[in-house]
């Protein structure tokens, strides 16, 4: 697969895994990706949760994206990096998807929302990508 390719698959199936770690236990949590580009793959959490206390921790990461129409997984690996970027958090809150960000914000739900809303983004990952047919061929890395 071509990087453009990768992205286009990771877009088209917004819903992926993500696996982080705490202490010597791997953790595996579905997640809900905002983008993916050529300046990273997007998605968010928030402070209190779990997953944001592993990734501040120890950012090295997996996640899987799955096109189950076609039959093809991609693997992405790396470092997460938290953006603190608050013209970009309001982005993702006006988008249609993410209309109870938008709601969160301006109710005051969340008591902090700028530093509970935690932005990651994985630039220069590592991705691999399976089918069926190459089940038993050797990985080809592709990085992003």
């Amino acid at each position: 697969m071509t990087i453009e390719e990768i992205f286009q698959l990771i877009n088209a199936n917004p819903a992926f895994h993500l696996a982080t770690v705490e202490g010597d236990q791997p953790r595996c949590r579905g997640m809900f990706l905002y983008r993916a580009d050529g300046n990273g793959i997007i998605f968010h959490s928030g402070s209190m949760k779990d997953v944001h206390k592993q990734i501040a921790k120890n950012p090295k990461v997996e996640m899987c994206f799955n096109d189950f129409k076609n039959g093809v997984q991609v693997r992405v690996a790396g470092t997460l990096e938290i953006v603190e970027d608050k013209v970009l958090k309001d982005e993702i809150c006006e988008h249609p998807s993410r209309k109870f960000l938008k709601d969160w914000r301006e109710s005051g739900t969340l008591d902090d929302f700028y530093n509970s809303f935690k932005v990651y983004r994985l630039k220069g990952g590592k991705a691999v990508s399976w089918t069926m047919e190459t089940n038993f061929a050797p990985k080809v890395e592709i990085v992003l």
